[in-house]
């Protein structure tokens, strides 16, 4: 009768590790990110504080703040992006069947969003023409004019927003919406 439960508990245990080794891989490990990095923006002396903070457990409930603070430490751009809107205009080949996939590219979003290129020294380059992705001509043109830097990250597959610092209008605004 010993040797029984003995045999049963150990059955048990084995049961029990190969479906905790099952879940495990099905599983993702998600820990919040949490990134900033410094770089001239609003001034070409002074370094401005990019920070982004993906959270959430769930695709649904995810949220990937950007924010941008001056030297002075005061912010001068927020934008939330919400998980399922990031997930809704992705490119249609990308398998995001299952949540972990999901899970996976909103991570990789977040990981990606300080890549350099994504860093426009300056924004606009004084040939540069503005065409119909240009939603702020005068902005545009001041731009050429300062030389002031420009940041861009992606909303979607078709969809990158390029940010600037206007000194006229002392603010982050959008200086070109494209592909």
């Amino acid at each position: 009768m010993r040797n029984l439960m003995l045999f049963v508990l150990f059955c048990t245990l084995v049961l029990s590790a190969c479906n905790a080794d099952r879940k495990k891989q099905n599983s993702i490990e998600f820990k919040n990110v949490n990134q900033s990095i410094a770089k001239s923006f609003s001034s070409l002396d002074k370094l401005d504080t990019f920070k982004i903070e993906l959270t959430g457990r769930k695709p649904e409930d995810m949220v990937l703040t950007f924010s941008i603070k001056n030297a002075l430490g005061k912010e001068i751009y927020n934008a939330k992006l919400k998980g399922t809107d990031l997930l809704g205009s992705t490119d249609p080949n990308v398998d995001l069947s299952k949540e972990k996939y999901q899970i996976i590219f909103l991570k990789t979003i977040a990981d990606d969003f300080f890549a350099e290129d994504n860093f426009l020294e300056p924004a606009v380059i004084p040939e540069d023409k503005a065409d119909n992705y240009t939603p702020d001509k005068a902005l545009y043109e001041e731009l050429k004019k300062s030389g002031l830097n420009g940041f861009k990250y992606r909303l979607g597959k078709e969809n990158n927003i390029y940010i600037a610092w206007s000194e006229k209008e002392q603010k982050v605004k959008i200086y070109y919406n494209c592909c």
